[in-house]
């Protein structure tokens, strides 16, 4: 459920009991194993942990007044949720976490991005952990910029115009050729020297 409170403080304290006793269990392994360079702060009615703008000004492309954000922590009506956007982005990643969850012997509800639980004692605490650990923030934003490239974006989530990016590509390549046409004449024209040498040096002879 979307929460209205502003803070993570206030955000707990209307929780009821059993719910925010598990959030703040969650919290606790999230926050362990944080990177530094991530803030804690409610986002989209969540407990949000993000790269602030101070570290990533860009913030995130669809609404770039907001951070750009990486995990997020809630109770919802039926159960608690983690949101992982590094495991939902990065298919090896995922590939990764499905597996140690798996090894855990606990059952996964995995959904996108999200994680559901009933219970704390029914998530692997300890590969949620390993999850945010693997995650530091320039790893993170690095991907995330990535992962714009490869939709035809820039860092700032604008669409690249095609032909921009065919004069570079072209001007590149362009380069290249040059540089390999310049290298096969320098050759050619050595070798034609050093021939003309050594005819020079047999007639002298």
């Amino acid at each position: 459920m979307k929460s209205k409170a502003t803070t993570v403080k206030e955000y707990l304290a209307s929780l009821p009991e059993d719910r925010r006793k598990g959030i703040e269990v969650v919290r606790k392994v999230i926050l362990k194993n944080l990177d530094k360079h991530y803030e804690e702060s409610m986002l989209w009615g969540m407990i949000g942990y993000a790269v602030p703008h101070r570290v990533w000004p860009t913030g995130y492309h669809c609404d770039p007044s907001k951070p750009l954000m990486m995990a997020a922590l809630s109770s919802q009506k039926n159960n608690l949720t983690v949101y992982l956007m590094s495991v939902y982005s990065d298919k090896a990643e995922r590939a990764w976490f499905q597996k140690a969850w798996a090894k855990s012997g606990k059952k996964l509800n995995m959904g996108g991005c999200c994680i559901r639980f009933t219970k704390v004692d029914d998530a692997a605490l300890d590969v949620i952990g390993e999850a945010i650990r693997r995650t530091p923030a320039k790893a993170y934003v690095e991907s995330y910029v990535k992962l714009l490239a490869n939709t035809g974006r820039g860092p700032d989530g604008k669409k690249i115009k095609p032909g921009a990016a065919v004069k570079k590509a072209a001007k590149k390549t362009a380069k290249k050729v040059v540089k390999k046409v310049a290298k096969t004449t320098t050759k050619k024209i050595t070798k034609k020297v050093a021939k003309r040498a050594t005819r020079n040096a047999k007639s002298a002879s």
